[in-house]
């Protein structure tokens, strides 16, 4: 069942995504390479208590971490660990936060130092889609007009892989809300959007072929080829003529572009 918000209850919603995209903001001026994931990791849960908020992630289903850090041909759910970054790595940094019972829930890929022009354009591309997939979530339209803008720019017009198995999803009290959104499909397809119905829309796109597998740990999923994958998300309220993106990546862009490590547009 899709629960659509208040707009009390989608200001509440705005200021829990926003908390994730300070969090990414603090993560953004610190990457470097030799830093490693683990350190990144509590430096997510410190920084997130001390917004008097609490890591999603941690403990749900499991989970052992406050997040989830993916490098190179890490599609999603990497554990953070002892590895340090190496120039050139991908780094996509999925976080959720629980602030005043609301749900945020967003991520953004990194790449330290030069990855390359292949990676720079997947990159590039993939937070393209993420865009296009927003541009129609807006009331009347159907879950399957966001998948397919998704796809339609990445596998269509780019030939990169589209991520079957992992979807975006509702999002609320609940980390995870009616309906899946998947980054492919019809057009017309799937659940129609209403007023208030908040998403967490993330295309996960493989630079080489779609085909993932999960590691033995039962969370980290990789690509089967090996190649690397990128993973943007944001969290959007439908609304009549234009979706409300209630998290932010200005600041996280902004810190981007101030970390000589880091490469930017």
């Amino acid at each position: 069942m899709m629960i659509c918000k208040t707009n009390e209850q989608v200001e509440m919603m705005r200021q829990s995504a926003l908390l994730v995209s300070k969090t990414l903001s603090e993560v953004a001026k610190t990457l470097k390479p030799g830093i490693t994931t683990i350190s990144i990791d509590k430096m997510i849960g410190t920084f997130i208590n001390d917004h008097k908020a609490v890591p999603s992630f941690l403990n749900y289903k499991g989970y052992p971490f406050n997040s989830c850090i993916s490098v190179n041909d890490v599609v999603v759910h990497g554990f953070p660990g002892k590895n340090e970054l190496e120039e050139g790595d991908i780094v996509s940094i999925d976080i959720g936060v629980i602030l005043n019972e609301w749900h945020g829930d967003h991520a953004y890929t990194f790449a330290m130092g030069d990855p390359g022009n292949a990676a720079k354009q997947l990159i590039r591309v993939t937070k393209e889609s993420l865009y296009k997939g927003i541009e129609k979530a807006i009331v009347g339209n159907y879950v399957g007009d966001i998948a397919y803008a998704i796809q339609e720019h990445t596998e269509k017009k780019h030939g990169y892989g589209v991520v079957r198995e992992l979807v975006g999803h509702g999002l609320g009290k609940n980390l995870h809300e009616d309906p899946q959104v998947p980054n492919y499909g019809k057009r017309g397809s799937g659940k129609k959007l209403k007023d208030g119905l908040v998403l967490a829309i993330e295309p996960m796109i493989n630079l080489g072929k779609k085909d993932v597998y999960t590691e033995d740990d039962g969370w980290t999923v990789r690509t089967k080829d090996g190649k690397p994958s990128v993973h943007f998300e944001h969290d959007v309220c439908v609304r009549k003529n234009k979706a409300d993106i209630l998290s932010d990546y200005m600041p996280i862009e902004a810190a981007e572009k101030a970390n000589p490590n880091l490469y930017s547009e």
